[in-house]
């Protein structure tokens, strides 16, 4: 057969999924049949959010590994708790050291880079506080997908693709990444469409940390190798960096929008962006999506959150200022009367003193969750466990090497976290998951899609589907290939600096799930992604 997955001539009409029993949204189709088999299997929520969580870091590794960072918001028995399990950075590292080094700022590849993973703690403290099954029941689909292979997907194969080619240039002649060509080329060169791919040490893996409860991770013989690889490289990352990690539960913050409450995990995380945008908008009327003065609204809210949000949201031991002041009313209504009709450049308000995956899940209790996972950028650090198939994240490359900063590298710190899920309640009810993978693309993607269906009553499906925007930086906006001329031109009269982007590939990739009255589940996955919604 001779043909192109991505091309597509005709438009292509999606419909929201219904189900009454269960339900597992994501990316990717493979990872979301692993989270309905689970379901199936009398797994809860909670474990099928593990199971999808696990087959992602097998089926997308362009986007997440056993490596990565995760973020969750559990609804369980009528409650809500949250779950941050990013990682902090080296207890050895340090500006003076970097410097010294010849650093001007943080590198994205390499050892530097790299701070403690959260993620695989992150499944096992989610399992032993929600989970009906064994982690090894749960992990049973991923460890199928990475031993005996499976197919690479259309999206996933044009993201491995430009990556490989990318970071190719990048890490040849440079033996620290000798593992991450073994592990994600054939011989140099990316898989394509439709490829049978096998991670036998990443299978290994995942046998280890269901067996150990994560320990062999934390503390045991994977934790040795991680230390081993680090010292032989040049990294700082120890052992003991390891061993003394904890994931942290957390109480999801929200700001109410016209009747609704939206929530997200409070920082170090930008979930607050996505809630001072909204913040900010609920102080307008909206009757129209695509009118002028709408989006008009939308741009200058966001860049003024994002602004705002840069200038003082780290590791929340480290905020020099009360956050929740971004939640208040006071706030939202002081940043809605500085907004004019033209563009501005964003600036920080004073306070008072004081390519990620996405997945979501429910089960037949009600029971509902909201989680992401990340190895930030591309593949990466692009530094891979050898014997382990471990892709370690770079999230430390958000760290500034200005000591002035509020996000300035230091040890065992979080840095500012660009994952988020989020979740929507109405009057003390649960109405259900939802999230935006992609970067700072993400409170931008919780903002449009909140709107679209509170302000303009769009169905699930439609609210992920719309045409979107995102805020580059100063006045500057791309928006996705469909946007209308005549809105962009209108935008440009305003002072916006308006980009028409060449794909969707950089606007994100949602997924959504509520419930009913009756009990009913409503799907939604987005067109610009390989998944699905998974249902019985």
């Amino acid at each position: 057969m001779n043909f192109d997955p991505l091309y597509q001539p005709y438009a292509s009409n999606r419909y929201p999924i219904i189900a009454n029993n269960g339900m597992v949204a994501t990316g990717s189709a493979q990872a979301s049949a692993a989270g309905l088999e689970i379901l199936r299997r009398g797994g809860n929520a909670v474990d099928a959010a593990i199971a999808t969580a696990a087959a992602l870091t097998v089926v997308e590794p362009t986007a997440n590994g056993l490596g990565s960072d995760a973020f969750a918001i559990v609804w369980m028995k009528d409650k809500m708790v949250g779950l941050n399990a990013s990682g902090y950075s080296p207890k050895e590292i340090s500006i003076d050291k970097l410097k010294a080094a010849g650093y001007n700022k943080m590198p994205k590849h390499g050892w530097l880079p790299v701070t403690v993973p959260g993620q695989p703690k992150a499944w096992a403290a989610l399992s032993k506080r929600f989970g009906k099954l064994s982690l090894e029941d749960v992990l049973a689909p991923a460890i199928r997908y990475a031993e005996e292979g499976y197919p690479v997907s259309a999206v996933v194969s044009v993201l491995w693709d430009k990556y490989v080619r990318q970071d190719s240039k990048l890490f040849k002649d440079n033996p620290i990444f000798d593992e991450w060509f073994k592990t994600f080329t054939k011989n140099g060169e990316p898989y394509q469409f439709g490829e049978i791919v096998k991670f036998k040490n990443h299978a290994k893996t995942l046998r280890l940390i269901a067996q150990s409860n994560a320990d062999a991770f934390y503390k045991g013989e994977i934790a040795d190798q991680i230390d081993a690889q680090s010292k032989r490289d040049g990294g700082f990352i120890r052992k003991e960096d390891l061993a003394e990690y904890d994931v942290e539960w957390v109480d999801p913050i929200h700001v109410s929008y016209r009747g609704y409450d939206v929530w997200e995990i409070p920082p170090n995380g930008q979930g607050i962006v996505a809630l001072m945008a909204l913040n900010i908008l609920k102080n307008f009327e909206f009757t129209s999506r695509d009118d002028t003065d709408t989006v008009h609204k939308q741009f200058e809210a966001m860049k003024m959150a994002f602004s705002d949000a840069y200038a003082t949201v780290t590791d929340s031991k480290d905020m020099k200022v009360d956050y929740r002041y971004y939640l208040s009313d006071e706030y939202g209504k002081k940043r809605a009367a500085e907004i004019t009709n033209q563009a501005q450049q964003p600036k920080p308000v004073e306070p008072p003193k004081s390519g990620t995956v996405y997945l979501c899940t429910a089960d037949d209790e009600g029971n509902m969750v909201s989680y992401i996972q990340s190895n930030y950028m591309d593949f990466g650090s692009g530094i891979v466990i050898e014997d382990y198939g471990i892709a370690l994240q770079n999230r430390g490359h958000d760290f500034s090497l200005d000591p002035a900063s509020i996000n300035a590298l230091a040890p065992r710190k979080r840095s500012y976290h660009t994952i988020i899920p989020g979740f929507l309640t109405k009057d003390g009810k649960a109405l259900g998951p939802f999230g935006v993978m992609g970067g700072y693309m993400q409170p931008q993607g919780h903002v449009q899609v909140m709107m679209n269906l509170i302000d303009f009553h769009l169905n699930p499906q439609m609210c992920l589907d719309a045409p979107r925007w995102q805020w580059k930086e100063g006045i500057r906006f791309d928006v996705e290939p469909d946007v209308p001329e005549a809105l962009i031109e209108a935008l440009k009269k305003r002072g916006h600096q308006m980009v028409a982007a060449e794909n969707k590939l950089s606007f994100g990739r949602a997924e959504m799930i509520l419930r009913m009255e009756n009990g009913v589940y409503i799907g939604a996955c987005e067109s610009r992604t390989d998944g699905s919604v998974a249902s019985y």
